[in-house]
């Protein structure tokens, strides 16, 4: 299925967002975190799956996803 890159792009701006409070990291301190450990791509080549997931799954398969590309949150 194809999704909108502006569907895609507001989720990653809102999952950052979430991921930040869980971690107490500024937005911007977990963008490049996630971004840092290919959690960006992770997102955006599981979207279809990813999306149907309520915040608190999505923040932890995110968090897991960049602890095994060498992340230490």
């Amino acid at each position: 299925m194809d999704y909108r890159v502006r569907d895609i792009m507001e989720y990653i701006i809102a999952l950052v967002n979430e991921f930040a409070k869980r971690f107490d990291l500024s937005d911007r301190q977990a963008y490049r975190y996630i971004r840092h450990h290919q959690g960006i791509a992770f997102i955006e080549q599981n979207y279809g799956i990813i999306h149907t997931l309520d915040f608190s799954e999505a923040v932890d398969s995110v968090a897991n996803y960049c602890r095994r590309s060498g992340g230490r949150l």
